[in-house]
Order: structure tokens, then sequence, then C-alpha cells
């Protein structure tokens, strides 16, 4: 028998700003996916105009990633109007491809914008091999799968079609099936299969007990979380093997309203998992921990594999009691690096002080911890206290950084502190 080959799938990182963008390319993502000012989900995501577009197509295309554009909004009668002239704005500026559910869009793309390439969001919840059919039989090349599909049926689709799938591996997760709730509709009159989601099912909620015949009693204070529709976030790093394995063609990252330290670390992890385990399963299951650990420094609510592997029970919500996440503040980046005064100059984006314990990370999951020494400002004057953000600061470090590489400040737990003579310390943070 002849041994399986495997596909390296790409890594598909949001991008809800330009600078989003940047870094999701420069952390190691094949792809990315953005938001126009029109046809999308997420109103307020940033969403990029057509300069900002084509400055972001001409940065991911010199590096060899693509940009995927999402026009998934559920149109009414009227809001089709124009869509041919913006799709084919899309196809002559070098949009790699869009990601549509209404049919309507569909078949304006495809008679209006011929040659762009289109992608069927999630929205429109294909969780079967004959969905996948029907769509090719319009041209479509890919489609991103329904968040309730299960690895097995994953694994049959798979192996009764050609079409590219796209399969979500971390982010949040929708209370709803595949997004298409009306909750924000007639909680906040927000339409959110238009892009105006209020996320009602993230709000808190006074829980009740209601015996029948009896007046309710609040529950408030009973329970410990008032949470009581919110899912937790799915994240499958543990188990790249499967979705490898089962031939997803791409692994793709909720998150286009996160921040520029989620999108880097989150890229980085799945960048090194894909990496790792295309190289051999010992080098996967060797460095699988510790990308684990790395995610967490950005998580912000429990995490679990979804549907993948079975119906999500209500451990999979945040509604009972909820582990402790280890919480890293996002504290500046890098601009620039004086490789013989071992200095950093540094663009703040939260407070720093003297004497604080900082991770630094870049892309390739190079990673160090240190102490904040010798903080100085834009002209030079010493400081113990950086309040300002957006401010350029210069620093002395232990180790090369190079211009991107993050850093974040270490809340808890125990760290290796690297000297400038090269030897480390643990000491707890």
């Amino acid at each position: 028998m002849s041994e399986k080959i495997l596909k390296r799938p790409e890594v598909l990182s949001p991008a809800g700003t330009l600078e989003k963008l940047k870094v999701a390319v420069d952390y190691g993502a094949d792809a990315v996916f953005i938001g126009g000012q029109a046809y999308g989900l997420r109103s307020r995501a940033g969403n990029f105009s057509d300069e900002q577009m084509r400055e972001g197509v001409e940065y991911a295309h010199a590096r060899n990633a693509k940009v995927y554009v999402a026009a998934n909004m559920v149109t009414h009668e009227g809001n089709e109007k124009g869509a041919g002239e913006w799709f084919r704005n899309l196809r002559d500026m070098g949009i790699d491809a869009v990601i549509v559910s209404d049919p309507a869009l569909i078949e304006i793309c495809a008679t209006e914008a011929e040659g762009l390439e289109i992608h069927l969001s999630t929205q429109a919840s294909a969780t079967n091999v004959e969905t996948f059919k029907f769509w090719s039989k319009y041209g479509l090349t890919r489609v991103v799968l329904a968040r309730e599909v299960n690895m097995e049926e994953l694994a049959e689709i798979r192996r009764r079609t050609d079409v590219e799938i796209e399969a979500f591996v971390h982010g949040a997760m929708c209370i709803s099936y595949s997004g298409r709730c009306t909750l924000s509709n007639h909680m906040s009159m927000r339409d959110a299969n238009r892009g105006g989601c209020s996320q009602s099912c993230r709000w808190k909620y006074d829980l009740y007990d209601m015996p029948f015949g009896q007046e309710r009693r609040s529950l408030k204070g009973e329970v410990p979380e008032e949470y009581s529709m919110s899912a937790v976030d799915m994240c499958m790093i543990d188990h790249i093997p499967d979705l490898i394995e089962n031939g997803v063609d791409s692994l793709k990252i909720e998150g286009r309203m996160k921040s520029i330290h989620y999108v880097s670390t989150v890229t980085n992890c799945y960048k090194a998992a894909v990496d790792a385990y295309m190289e051999s399963p010992e080098k996967f299951y060797a460095v699988k921990d510790e990308l684990i650990d790395e995610l967490w420094k950005v998580a912000q609510r429990e995490l679990a594999t979804g549907f993948y592997y079975g119906t999500p029970t209500e451990n999979e919500q945040l509604f009972g009691a909820r582990r402790k996440i280890p919480q890293y503040k996002f504290v500046g980046e890098v601009v620039a690096f004086d490789s013989e005064e071992m200095t950093a100059t540094i663009r703040q984006r939260n407070v720093i002080l003297e004497g604080d314990t900082v991770e630094f990370y870049g892309p390739g999951f190079r990673h160090f911890e240190c102490y904040i020494e010798d903080l100085h400002d834009a002209e030079g004057n010493k400081i113990d206290r950086a309040p300002n953000p957006m401010e350029l600061l210069t620093i002395t470090v232990p180790q090369e950084v190079k211009p991107g590489d993050m850093i974040r400040s270490c809340k808890e737990g125990l760290i290796n502190l690297y000297q400038k003579d090269g030897s480390s310390k643990t000491v707890r943070a």
C-alpha cells in the first residue's frame, strides 16, 4: 500500500482592520478574511475602504497570502442593488474570493463578476455532501462548514466530494444554528443577519425558579454565572491531526473584532501546529501542550471543541462553575531594535511600569520573558511609568527582538526570566 499523502491546510485568520491584516500575515496566516463596507455581517468590525483593500491585497500577495472578503449578509428586498458593481470592483482589485451565503448575491456575483471565486459562508448551514454538490454546480469552489458538523460527517463529506472544505477551528461560537439568530432583532432592533448583531446571547440574565402555580423567585446570587445562554469558545489546537487527516483545506480562526494581541497569538499557534504535524506527528505532540498554554494567554472564555466530537452540553456554556482564566495584558509592540546597545524602541499600547514582568513574542513562535528595564520616553528622558497609549519608548532587552514582535505583561504563574549574560532564573510573576 502506498503511504497517504497529506495536504497542508491553509491557516485562515480574521482581519478586522488593515493593521490586523498585516499582523495576521506577518504571524503566519496563509489567508485572511476581511469585510468591506457592504454586504457583511460585522458592521462594527472596522470594515475596509476600497483603498485599504487595495493596500491589504498588495501586502498579502507580496507575502504569498490570500485575501477573502465576507459578503455573507441575508439580503432583504432592495439590499442587493449595486452588488454587481461591488463584486466587479473586488475582482478587479485582486481579491482572491468572496464568502457569500445569500443565493441572490451568489447569482449576481457569478453572472456579473465572472472570474471572482465564490466560497459558501457558514451562514448557509452546509451540513451534508449533497449541499456541497449542489453549490459546486453553480461554480462555488469552497464551502465553509456549518459549525454543527461533527468529525465523522466531515470525513464522509471529504470522501465524497472534491470541493474545498473550510472549517472553523478557533473562536466564538454562536448559540444559534450557524449564526441564524433573531434574538438581536427582537431585543435591540438590530438585524443579526444584516450585520447588526448585538450579541444578546452574551448578556447576563436573571434566572428564576418558577414552580407551577406559584410566584416566581429570583435565583440571583445562587448560581455562579449569569451568562445562561453564552457558549464557550471553540479551540481545536488539540485536534489538528484529525482535521488534517480528514482533508480539511482551510482552518478558520474567528475574530474580526478581536485585538492584534489575539490575532497574532492565535495565528502563531495554529501556524506552528500545522507546520509541526506536517513535519511529523511526533513533532506535533512534542509542542502541543506549549501551544495550548500559549492560547490561554489570550482566552476570554472557556474553551471546547464545539460539535466536532458530540453535541455540546451545559458544560460548553458559561453557566455554572467557571475556571479562572489567566489574564495577560497586551502592552506594546517593537518598532526597532539596536543590536549594539541592546535596546528596543516600542510603541506602547497599555500602561507600562519600570520593573514590570513582560513576555516578548514574535512570528515563528519565538518568545522570552524579562523585566522592563531602563525605561525612557521618546525624548530620552528616564521614566518609571508610561501611561499614554501609542507613545514611543525605549527599553533595554536581554535578547534580540524584531520589529513587529509583541509585548504582553505576565500577570501570574512561574516564568523564566532571561538575563543579559544569557542565563535564566524562574520567578513568580
